[in-house]
């Protein structure tokens, strides 16, 4: 039989397992926009167990789980993030009353930890996380009618959810092609097999840092070294640029290397028959750049003052660290946008929104982090807008614990479905006309975005490179060019059409004021006769630009 304290200690072995492991989850994700947080958010939400479980002196099973549930449906991030939480909801309700555990009441729980799993999916695509934790279930329930054991029972979940992971490009072609196995579905056997770990042999597996100190040219080595930073800052420039390499020089980039390294250090120099690489910290970020021409043009060039970010960071985990109050409901109407960038925040709060959640792609908020800012939002009715697929469930499970007022959550998809929709808002109306008018407004909507490829991939018969601009129509990847500029002006040909009546030109922290200006110019020369054309300073990251258009019909 399981204890509550077996029971803590097989789930926080499960979750070490999954942060060390949080990396290589995140690198299965197949699409190369820079959107590879499978893992990071599903380490997050078992991670806010681990933090509630600290606690907890408890030795009764049932109340162990109910701590765990509680904590991960709060503290869960992203879709992987919430699944995770529903399943280990499961758990409480399965082990509720139960000072101990035996095999049988485990796969019970997980039972109907996938059942409540597959009903918040609106339509659960099979070859994901969803068919993992079923088929682990499923072998589970046979398992039990010859054995209780609970380490043999685990020992059969966890076979059946490696098998299951095997067979998910089978069912995704996406996967097969891409010659990758979902990235839900591993993160979930990482925390299975790390809790058999201590179920089976009472060994609990240790959290370990991944290494990234070895020079390959891989996704990790790169995106790894930018956050050297943290500790010492011993130059202030973070300069990364990426070089189209002319065929006609043969000099060798380790030269360049050489060089990087006697002005700066956290030296990182990737190459390959087309392109070359570089990140480097250096007070002279000119004298990188010259050195880089020499071996042909400069397709992409970003520089950031560390020593500034690093202030303007320790003043944002201050802030962050201090609780949104809880305020009395005592108008009818408010809201609450997810948003990231200065600009953005600044626009949804004059568009009505009495808070701003930090988040977007690749920094999922929790569904906590949307509670305290519905909790802090003085209105009987509170509408909340994720702007991002992935937030969307984290909001949705935001309005099933709060009890004092109303929770609507409009499904915005992106930032300009979000905009339109407060821009929709009849403050003469109640919340249900105000509801079904939002809806429409948002719905009429199509976004683009511009961004840089987080790995190589192909569009087409074209392959991607790691670091290409790309081009998002709707989240299909439609564009691919060396230049944020070329991009957006290819994504606008492809999206304003003789239906578009607005157009919205995003701006993110990565474009000067300057080359927006001549993008918007463009714009209005080509389309400003048919359409009403808007420029905002978004201050967004990962985006370079997002494009709405929004159509009469």
């Amino acid at each position: 039989m399981l204890t509550g304290s077996m029971l803590k200690q097989a789930i926080i072995s499960g979750a070490n397992n999954i942060c060390s492991q949080k990396e290589r989850i995140n690198d299965l994700n197949i699409f190369p926009v820079p959107d590879g947080d499978t893992g990071t958010n599903m380490s997050m939400t078992i991670t806010a167990a681990i933090t509630a479980l600290k606690d907890c002196d408890s030795d009764n099973a049932g109340e162990v789980a109910k701590v765990v549930a509680s904590a991960m449906l709060r503290g869960a991030r992203g879709n992987s993030g919430v699944i995770l939480s529903l399943l280990f909801r499961g758990f409480a309700k399965g082990l509720e009353g139960k000072a101990e555990a035996s095999g049988k009441d485990l796969v019970k729980a997980l039972g109907i930890g996938v059942d409540a799993a597959y009903k918040a999916v609106m339509k659960p695509t099979e070859g994901t996380i969803l068919t993992v934790a079923r088929e682990a279930f499923e072998e589970g329930a046979k398992a039990v009618k010859k054995v209780t054991d609970p380490a043999k029972v685990w020992s059969v979940v966890c076979k059946s959810a490696s098998e299951s992971l095997d067979r998910t490009p089978e069912l995704l072609p996406v996967l097969k092609k891409a010659g990758v196995v979902d990235a839900g579905g591993k993160g979930l056997l990482v925390i299975f097999e790390g809790m058999l770990s201590f179920i089976k042999n009472g060994k609990m597996i240790e959290y370990a840092e991944a290494d990234f100190s070895s020079a390959d040219t891989s996704d990790d080595t790169f995106r790894n070294a930018a956050a050297e930073f943290d500790e010492v800052i011993n130059f202030t420039y973070c300069t990364e640029f990426i070089v189209g390499r002319d065929a006609s020089i043969t000099t060798s980039p380790l030269k360049l290397r050489a060089y990087l390294e006697t002005i700066g250090d956290c030296v990182v120099v990737v190459d390959d028959d087309e392109i070359i690489k570089v990140h480097v910290h250096t007070e002279d970020p000119g004298k990188a750049l010259q050195r880089g021409l020499q071996y042909g043009q400069l397709l992409t060039v970003k520089v950031e003052n560390m020593r500034q970010q690093h202030e303007q960071q320790k003043a944002s985990n201050a802030k962050s660290e201090k609780k949104l109050e809880v305020v009395a409901p005592e108008e009818e109407i408010g809201f609450v946008s997810v948003a990231s960038g200065d600009g953005l925040t600044t626009l949804f709060k004059d568009l009505g929104c009495t808070h701003v959640v930090s988040g977007g792609q690749s920094m999922n908020p929790s569904t906590d982090d949307i509670y305290e800012a519905v909790m802090a939002t003085p209105a009987k009715t509170v509408f909340v807008l994720p702007n991002n697929k992935n937030i969307i469930m984290a909001a949705e499970q935001t309005a099933k614990i709060v009890e004092d007022r109303e929770v609507i959550i409009l499904p915005t998809k992106t930032i300009p479905q979000g905009i339109s929709a407060m821009l929709a808002f009849d403050p003469d109306s109640d919340a249900v006309i105000n509801k079904g008018a939002m809806q429409d407004a948002f719905s009429c909507v199509s976004t683009g975005q511009i961004t840089f490829a987080a790995r190589d991939s192909e569009f087409g018969m074209k392959k991607i490179k790691e670091g290409d601009i790309i081009g998002l129509d709707n989240g299909k990847l439609t564009v691919a060019d060396k230049t944020p500029k070329k991009a957006i002006l290819k994504l606008a040909k492809n999206m304003i059409d003789k239906d578009a009546e607005f157009v919205t030109l995003i701006y993110g922290a990565g474009i000067s004021e300057k080359d927006a200006q001549e993008v918007y110019d463009e714009l209005v020369l080509k389309y400003g006769n048919d359409v009403d054309i808007n420029m905002i300073d978004g201050g967004q990251p990962i985006y370079y630009y997002i494009l709405g258009v929004e159509s009469s019909n």
